[in-house]
């Protein structure tokens, strides 16, 4: 195949990902991922802010990496500063898939601390990858800050992601089973729970935490 010949089917799979198909613009994510060229980085990226179909951002996602991190990594953290939520949270969660260790002074508090929740808790899982050795610590201890927040689904991604930091989150979050809020002590005595039986499912860790708590609160009363 020639050079012209490549350039037109990437101009025709650059255009197919704003077709009103989801199932096409599936393929042509999938087109320009499996020939990669860095000249597409930007209409990928372009296009991970707007795509309402999970499984097409999926796929946009996976045409990011198979591009060279040292063109995708800087256009993508840009995104971190776009006012849209879905462009913070796909640019982190591609960060994550690329997991280039360079990005990660661009996961900041601010962003580990979003107001908008799938935009935390791509930063969580983000941060979770692209944490430097040494420095796990130091981001439980933001990530405990959050303790409490969400319904089901946010606490678990929290929980989740302080379980993969290690033993290191076990003085922080053992702190936090004392919080004068409620909800802080629930959440972090079902990620304890969690910890120690990691199948035993995130309701059933609520469930004993709630009975823990309940226990305690009796005591004190006594």
């Amino acid at each position: 195949m020639t050079t012209q010949e490549q350039d037109k089917n990437m101009m025709q799979a650059l255009r197919g990902l704003e077709h009103r198909d989801p199932s096409v613009r599936l393929r042509a994510a999938l087109a320009v991922g499996t020939t990669p060229d860095p000249g597409s980085v930007a209409k990928l990226i372009e296009r991970c802010a707007i795509e309402p179909e999970f499984y097409v951002r999926e796929m946009l996602t996976w045409a990011l990496t198979r591009q060279p991190p040292s063109i995708t990594v800087p256009k993508v953290i840009d995104e971190l500063h776009s006012e849209q939520a879905q462009a913070r949270s796909q640019a982190l969660h591609t960060l994550s898939k690329i997991g280039d260790r360079q990005a990660w002074p661009a996961i900041t508090q601010a962003l580990l601390t979003d107001t908008d929740d799938t935009v935390a808790q791509s930063a969580w899982r983000a941060a979770v990858v692209l944490v430097p050795e040494g420095g796990q610590s130091e981001l439980a201890a933001v990530l405990a800050t959050q303790l409490g927040r969400g319904g089901r689904e946010t606490q678990l991604s929290l929980s989740r992601a302080l379980i993969a930091l290690g033993e290191v989150i076990m003085p922080i979050v053992h702190a936090a089973t004392t919080d004068r809020d409620p909800g802080v002590r629930r959440h972090a005595l079902a990620t304890q729970q969690l910890w120690l039986d990691p199948e035993a499912g995130f309701q059933l860790a609520v469930e004993q935490a709630k009975r823990v708590a309940a226990l305690g609160a009796a005591g004190k009363e006594g």
